[in-house]
């Protein structure tokens, strides 16, 4: 079966996840560093449309294959689109060999007690099962963390735990995306809190339950090494977080087991303007550094 092929390739295959999955807020800022300002649409429905042009681009390229993209993180939009006359999802297992998977939050709150929880997301169930439809195997929801903060941390925990619950109960693997800011004053400190959060709450989940967990990377080199071996955790993953590329493959090298599930660091060198060649030259280049970076330690 095609979902138990797909298990063992985000479980064990070598290589990182793609995240293609910039929503609302973070689109306008994704489309200027494509080189597409503000003034060069009009409304949602042009800016949307715009982004979906170039993550179809990314996934049309040569090098963008399941040989060292072994999954992609798809906006609901992008989910609902078509690649090459194919729905997205699709397309990218069927035509690239990469598992899809769908960021089904919906944004975060104002922060509390040194965190942003996830946003209410009212129709949850209606959306899993138009992607379970599509093809879809997983899911990704992501709220932040800013601060050194025991009860917020906690929150944070609890409350992507409950969903994954919800989202379990539909036969979807989620990822759990509890972001350390990079920007924190108290980085380090937040992620040991973290790593105790996780720890506790993975410990109290019933036997045969999966998640795979997404994190920012942490400062102490292979902080959440116990976690990999965890036997509730498919996979660890890492965003980037705003750490330019270098900066991101760099910092993951030192940690052993952890894959990359990187947007803005796969992106960074990629342009309007391109060349149909010059485009696909450079994501090439984007994704063999990603590939080292999580197959190659240091």
């Amino acid at each position: 079966m095609a979902n138990d092929q797909m298990l063992e390739q985000v479980s064990s295959k070598g290589g990182f996840i793609a995240a293609l999955d910039q929503s609302g807020g973070s689109t306008p800022g994704a489309l200027r560093l494509y080189g597409i300002p503000d003034d060069a649409y009009n409304g949602d429905a042009e800016m949307f449309k715009l982004m979906h042009e170039m993550r179809v681009r990314i996934m049309t390229a040569p090098a963008f294959s399941g040989d060292k993209v072994i999954a992609a993180i798809l906006f609901e939009a992008t989910m609902d689109g078509q690649a090459h006359g194919k729905p997205v999802p699709s397309f990218l297992w069927d035509d690239c060999g990469i598992v899809p998977f769908l960021k089904m939050d919906k944004g975060v709150e104002a922060e509390a007690d040194g965190v942003s929880l996830m946003k209410p997301m009212p129709g949850l169930d209606a959306l899993l099962e138009r992607a379970i439809k599509l093809g879809v195997f997983g899911t990704k929801m992501r709220s932040v963390i800013n601060l050194a903060s025991q009860k917020g941390i906690a929150a944070i925990v609890a409350q992507q735990f409950e969903i994954a619950a919800q989202i379990d109960g539909h036969g979807l693997l989620p990822i759990i995306e509890p972001e350390v800011s990079i920007k924190s004053a108290d980085k380090a400190a937040a992620e040991a809190i973290l790593l105790a959060e996780l720890t506790k709450a993975l410990d109290a989940q019933p036997d045969g339950y999966k998640v795979m967990l997404k994190l920012t990377i942490p400062d102490v080199p292979d902080l959440y090494a116990p976690l990999m071996g965890h036997k509730r955790v498919t996979r660890v993953v890492a965003l980037s977080g705003g750490y330019p590329q270098a900066d991101a493959c760099q910092r993951l090298a030192k940690n052993h087991g952890m894959i990359a599930s990187f947007s803005r660091a796969l992106t960074e060198n990629l342009t309007h303007s391109m060349s149909d060649a010059e485009f696909n030259e450079a994501l090439a280049k984007s994704i063999e550094a990603i590939y080292q970076a999580s197959t190659v330690k240091v």
